[in-house]
């Protein structure tokens, strides 16, 4: 009987911190609805800016962008002939939808071989992680959420090519990244954490 019962605790804790917030708009919302003891959102982006220096607006507001805060979204898959589904166009995944051969190098370069890229911690890290990379080699400030977001979706030699030109959906995801990072700023500000 107590086994049953741990393990109900325990499958409703994991479920509880794997679902997305409910007003993924107000940072000051999300942080609240994920700030327990045992996954504090607030907690786990504060160290990554505090590692990296990477303000937590743009960490979340670059994993509000990419995901939504859905911890295992995948990119919609093609159709084949118009309705049949078929792949993907990326094996992006997770929080930070990052691409696997990213992950790997990531857990590589930070020695943390068993982050996962649905785990929120490890998501804003690597978020962390790639944002402070591109401020390093290419010399983007770290307080400019639009560059680094064009960064972040086209990599680095991407950018350095300026791809963006001919991406015009790829700058307005950029846009209204730096928006929402603003927005964000503005209310943690005023945030009761």
């Amino acid at each position: 009987m107590v086994t049953r019962i741990s393990l109900l605790a325990l499958v409703l804790i994991v479920t509880g911190c794997a679902t997305q917030p409910a007003r993924i708009n107000n940072a000051c919302a999300v942080f609240e609805e994920k700030g327990g003891w045992f996954n504090n959102w607030h907690r786990q982006s504060r160290r990554v800016e505090q590692e990296f220096g990477v303000p937590v607006p743009i960490l979340m507001a670059t994993i509000r962008t990419e995901s939504g805060y859905r911890a295992r979204v995948r990119p919609p898959r093609t159709k084949l002939l118009g309705f049949i589904p078929w792949t993907r166009p990326s094996d992006a995944y997770g929080y930070a939808q990052a691409l696997s051969s990213t992950w790997e190098e990531y857990q590589q370069a930070t020695g943390r071989p068993g982050a996962d890229r649905n785990d929120f911690g490890d998501s804003v890290h690597f978020v962390g992680w790639y944002h402070h990379r591109s401020h390093e080699r290419i010399g983007i400030p770290l307080d400019d959420a639009y560059s680094l977001y064009l960064a972040y979706y086209l990599g680095p030699t991407g950018y350095q090519r300026q791809a963006w030109k001919n991406k015009p959906g790829v700058r307005k995801a950029a846009q209204r990244m730096a928006r929402r990072a603003n927005k964000y700023q503005r209310q943690i500000r005023d945030c009761d954490l």
